[in-house]
């Protein structure tokens, strides 16, 4: 007779898959949020930068969770695990980001080069979920719930890189590339992550443990 994962256990992942897709929506709107008060100028520049921060919070919670809820060692925790780092180099630059009379070159160090690299670890990150989604290849899998979660993260992490790439300070002007695509790049990218967790709600996380073990089940 084939052993089973306890309930237990099942219902532990089902509570952390929870925290970790609402991180994500709650992140995801307030940076959905600070990018459209920073585009339409509404509030203060603290204002924005604060509920950047808030948003940044629920990112790396989102993520650390991820972390808790993945196999350890596997493609799929590892995906979390640079997610997670991802988040905190993002903390950087979000609360570099109230310091005030920077240099451009003291901007970009602070602010923008976390940023970026941030972006690339979402890319990473991204890009190994794409593999432990499609099983070791990049393909489209539309029915599967894991492969929207990830495709939908996907994008908005490539939002969030171009709007990074736009956020430089030139230091001719002291202003950033391209201000516009910077806040609706973070705008859209934010919009794709807090869909992300939406979607991820509706997910049933099951232990890969216990489906090896009712595979190995039916052999008998």
């Amino acid at each position: 007779m084939g052993r089973t994962v306890e309930p237990r256990q099942v219902r532990r992942l089902r509570r952390v898959n929870l925290v970790a897709a609402v991180s994500f929506v709650l992140g995801g709107s307030f940076f959905a949020l600070g990018a459209l008060f920073a585009q339409l100028g509404v509030g203060s520049l603290v204002a924005v930068n604060a509920t950047y921060l808030v948003g940044g919070f629920f990112f790396s919670l989102g993520g650390y969770a991820s972390v808790r809820l993945a196999e350890p060692h596997q493609r799929g925790w590892r995906s979390a695990v640079v997610l997670f780092v991802g988040t905190l180099v993002f903390a950087v630059s979000l609360v570099a980001a109230f310091a005030q009379g920077l240099t451009p070159r003291q901007s970009n160090g602070w602010i923008w080069l976390p940023d970026i690299i941030g972006c690339l670890c979402f890319l990473a990150s991204g890009h190994l979920a794409m593999l432990e989604v499609g099983e070791g290849h990049i393909r489209v899998r539309p029915g599967v719930t894991g492969w929207w979660v990830v495709a939908v993260n996907q994008l908005g992490s490539i939002l969030f890189f171009l709007a990074g790439i736009a956020a430089f300070t030139r230091p001719a002007t002291s202003s950033a590339v391209d201000i516009g695509l910077v806040n609706w790049g973070t705008f859209a990218g934010a919009v794709c992550f807090a869909v992300g967790g939406v979607i991820q709600a509706f997910q049933t996380p099951t232990p890969k443990r216990t489906v090896v073990l009712q595979r190995h089940d039916t052999t008998h």
